[in-house]
């Protein structure tokens, strides 16, 4: 692998364009989601959720902040905290996309209103800050470690990118430019010595450089990668792992500290290591992710175990009553394994990419799209209270989702993620096409060399097993359709009634028009152990049903009864009911004592019962709740 940006620039409506790779990922002009799961999503996602997102914003002052710069009340007005700048940048960003994919004139007007307001804001230089640089305020780049101003920037950047991929060229691009040439002129070779305290600016600063062709972004982006782990940041309580200066990326074995700053350093990497033909240093972060998939990832997806540092835990470090599986860190996950999936072409990260996607960001809104969990347990204890819908909620201490949080950098990231997700469906190469996710859609693209091919492709997945991919536009000569087999399916998958081996299922003739591929995939209850040094969760079981990790929740126990007093007859059938599944439970009746330690168990079984299980995405759609997903045996 072997490439250097040049001013050849594609414009494609897609979060990530590598200029070189496996495989070329589609925009949002080549797929479009029709129906079904994900389809609800993105449907919510525009009509509310987005607009939620600025509702809020404008409430607790956010995008006031820019006019308080501007009318030198920013001092004493100023509301959020240092990184609010970022979200309303995230917001835009998913403003951008939506109107890539919807033409929402209502949303592109206010993209345009609002980045007005920003540009008046915006220093000669490029500096670009709501909360230092002014009178009154701490010095520009003061604080480092925690100031966030190259963070702001990141999301600044990725939000003009959209604009420029969706075809807009406009004030908002020319402002992150501005702030990219002022990054590279304050942080360049030449300049000062330093990185940001929150990974972020690297990856934006990369699909910066593919979108405009300008070298110099990739070259700041990978000066960057390279600063970081030489504890030019202040060493803090957590230490220097928490914002990963303690190590250089190429020296660790693992991703560590906080968990959304490890992944988006990490994703940055990778985009550094494809432009740059580093291949060495690709291998390195590959590396590293399979280590903390292998022994530091929920079985949900989620990633971080600590809730004071927001970070990974030890090998094996998984209580799920405490796991703080960040939606942030869920989305970040996300953006690795999408981007080794297109720098390798390895299939398998479609399945990180699956599981985290249904387990962890679809988990975090409500059904209607405004309210949000921040965190994302596997086991909650107390039943929550709902949250007030006209008050700013702490972020870690919701037990219900929340409509919006004195962070609230998860609403804005599960919206930008959603608006853009049909560029995450499928890839192309010079003779094929390679699905990825599965849902109902169109697609319309161009192979590698040139050929023209339109697929149309329909499935009730998660709840179904069969996805039917029917060709639309035929190319000339022999085409290869790749569909992900996910590993729990490896071995009793078919392809058009035959079986499949390994974790792709592959169709390669010349194809006519009508013509039809049938992937079928059990998507019948499972039962799944987990890893028994993961001491938390040892002697329970999980179910799960095709992608979706499932939960028993109190809404749905007999006579109020509690999860913790729940077993799993692991000897009774598991049955397919709605959305989750059906089994058989016992309750357990406990004695109370003055000690809780004895010789022998001070429990009673009670009367069994039909368990039923729910996806965990869906949890706490119905009220107060106890739930758990991992569950002791009989």
């Amino acid at each position: 692998m072997t490439s250097l940006v040049n001013n050849t620039t594609t414009i494609r409506p897609a979060p990530v364009l590598p200029s070189t790779g496996a495989l070329r990922p589609l925009g949002l002009d080549e797929v479009a989601i029709t129906g079904g799961f994900w389809a609800d999503r993105q449907r919510v996602n525009g009509e509310a959720s987005i607009r939620h997102c600025d509702t809020w914003e404008t409430r607790v002052g956010w995008i006031d902040n820019f006019r308080h710069a501007l009318d030198g009340t920013v001092v004493q007005q100023r509301t959020g905290r240092e990184f609010s700048d970022s979200d309303v940048y995230k917001m835009i960003e998913a403003m951008a996309w939506e109107v890539g994919r919807t033409g929402d004139p209502a949303l592109e007007a206010r993209i345009v209103e609002l980045s007005a307001l920003i540009g008046r804001v915006q220093e000669p230089d490029g500096y670009l800050n709501t909360k230092f640089g002014r009178p009154g305020q701490e010095p520009r780049y003061s604080d480092l470690a925690w100031g966030h101003e190259l963070y702001c920037y990141g999301h600044l950047i990725q939000a003009a990118v959209a604009r420029l991929r969706t075809g807009h060229d406009d004030e908002l691009v020319a402002i992150a430019r501005r702030a990219a040439d002022h990054v590279c002129a304050e942080f360049g070779p030449d300049g000062r010595d330093g990185v940001c305290g929150h990974p972020e600016i690297e990856v934006a600063l990369v699909e910066l450089a593919r979108a405009t062709g300008e070298r110099r972004y990739l070259d700041q982006a990978a000066l960057f990668v390279e600063r970081r782990g030489h504890g030019t940041l202040p060493d803090i309580e957590y230490g220097r792992e928490y914002y990963q200066d303690d190590v250089p990326v190429r020296d660790a074995t693992v991703l560590r500290g906080h968990a959304v700053r490890a992944l988006y350093l990490a994703a940055g990497a990778v985009d550094v290591a494809v432009e740059t033909g580093d291949e060495t240093l690709l291998d390195v972060v590959r590396d590293q992710y399979e280590r903390t998939l292998a022994r530091r990832t929920y079985l949900t997806g989620g990633m971080g175990s600590h809730h004071q540092d927001e970070a990974f835990g030890d090998d094996h470090e998984l209580p799920p009553d405490r796991a703080y599986c960040e939606t942030c860190a869920g989305v970040a996950s996300v953006m690795v394994a999408w981007r080794l999936l297109l720098a390798t072409g390895d299939a398998h990260w479609g399945d990180v990419v699956e599981r985290t996607l249904f387990n962890v960001v679809a988990t975090s809104p409500a059904e209607d799209g405004q309210a949000f969990f921040y965190t994302n347990p596997l086991h909650k204890r107390v039943p929550g209270s709902a949250a007030d819908p006209d008050e700013v909620s702490a972020r870690a201490l919701s037990r219900l989702r929340a409509p919006w949080f004195e962070v609230s950098c998860c609403p804005t990231n599960v919206a930008r993620t959603f608006a853009s997700l049909g560029a995450y469906l499928a890839t192309v190469s010079d003779d094929g096409v390679q699905l990825h996710q599965y849902a109902p859609a169109r697609i319309a693209t161009t192979l590698g060399d040139g050929r023209a091919i339109g697929l149309e492709v329909e499935t009730g997945y998660p709840h179904e097993g069969d996805v039917v991919v029917r060709v639309t536009q035929a190319p000339p000569g022999e085409v290869t359709l790749s569909l992900r087999v996910p590993a729990w399916a490896v071995g009793a998958a078919t392809l058009d009634g035959e079986p499949v081996e390994g974790g792709v299922a592959t169709a390669r003739r010349t194809f006519a028009v009508g013509d039809e591929v049938r992937l079928s995939l059990p998507v019948q209850p499972r039962v799944t152990t987990p890893d028994d040094r993961i001491d938390a969760v040892r002697g329970c079981v999980a179910v799960e049903r095709g992608p979706l990790v499932l939960c028993a929740e109190s809404t749905d126990l007999p006579g109020g009864l509690h999860v913790d007093a729940i077993r799993l007859d692991p000897s009774a059938p598991l049955v397919a009911d709605g959305a989750g599944a059906r089994g058989r439970g016992r309750a357990v009746a406990h004695d109370d004592a003055d000690w809780p330690y004895a010789p022998e168990p001070r429990e009673r079984d009670a009367d069994g019962f039909d368990l039923r299980l729910v996806p965990y995405h869906a949890w706490a759609n119905r009220g107060p709740s106890t739930m758990r997903v991992w569950i002791p045996t009989t």
